[in-house]
């Protein structure tokens, strides 16, 4: 796989699916727990760079910035909190500049927001 090739855009399609389905749910889970769901269609390991860019893809993807990033419900095994790369987008790009600004209302924001949906 390759940033950006087709086989990347079917991984980061899945990942949405599943985030979203993770939402409804109103769970976070770890970053190999959507690895391990991506697999065997997607080869994405989930210490790896590939994991990072198609997170932030996911989050460009279903958020134009004051959406809440469905990126925050992916957590590390164990901190149970997301990489400082979830941070770094949320600060560069979603601008969570707010000093008070937590991640875990974020992972609410992407509860609330999806709990609500039904499934596609």
């Amino acid at each position: 796989m390759k940033y950006g090739d087709a086989d990347y855009m079917a991984a980061r399609d899945a990942m949405v699916t599943i985030l979203k389905g993770w939402a409804r749910e109103g769970r976070t889970n770890t970053y190999k727990a959507l690895s391990e769901a991506v697999t065997p269609e997607h080869r994405v390991h989930y210490h790896g760079r590939m994991m990072s860019l198609l997170l932030a893809d996911v989050c460009r993807r279903d958020s134009t910035g004051p959406e809440p990033m469905l990126s925050a419900l992916v957590v590390n095994g164990s901190s149970r909190k997301p990489s400082d790369q979830f941070f770094e987008l949320a600060v560069t790009e979603f601008h969570r500049r707010d000093p008070d600004w937590a991640w875990e209302w974020e992972r609410d924001a992407v509860f609330d927001r999806y709990r609500t949906q039904v499934s596609p």
